[in-house]
């Protein structure tokens, strides 16, 4: 299926320390690197990304409607995880208790629930890799520590 819809804005980034995420943990001190990942994401990363996401994506115009006026792409965080060497990401979502707080009337399903979530971690994870392999050439503050037994 494919999302017929213009690249949104990419989000600005918040300062909030990755580790608050349920979804993510970042091992020992990093610089997350966010006004480099922003201005990446501002000049083409985004789009990019968004675009690939959108050429393959479940998620139909009706749908995205929805993820727009809950305003969820403005709650995408981007930040680099040295360690990992990798750009980690954080998704929003929609919360379980989406029908007793009546988020949007075009809810209606936890179908349409869980096929927004899983869409939304994928362009996190396609707008991360994109970042990785085409923008980013930083390399990995870890390096292993000279003790480490030999396996050979």
């Amino acid at each position: 299926m494919t999302l017929d819809v213009a690249p949104p804005a990419p989000p600005e980034l918040e300062e909030t320390d990755p580790n608050e995420y349920e979804d993510a943990e970042i091992v020992g001190e990093t610089d997350y690197k966010r006004e480099e990942i922003e201005e990446l994401l501002r000049t083409g990363a985004w789009a990019e990304a968004f675009e690939d996401w959108a050429g393959r994506t479940d998620v139909d115009e009706r749908e995205f409607g929805i993820v727009t006026d809950l305003g969820m792409i403005g709650r995408f965080d981007f930040f680099w995880d040295s360690f990992a060497d990798r750009v980690g990401y954080h998704a929003p979502g929609i919360p379980e208790d989406w029908k007793e707080r009546e988020l949007h009337p075009d809810l209606e399903s936890w179908e349409t629930v869980s096929e927004i979530n899983a869409a939304l971690a994928e362009l996190g994870d396609t707008v991360s890799r994109t970042l990785k392999a085409e923008y980013i050439d930083w390399e990995a503050d870890y390096e292993a520590p000279d003790d480490l037994p030999d396996f050979e």
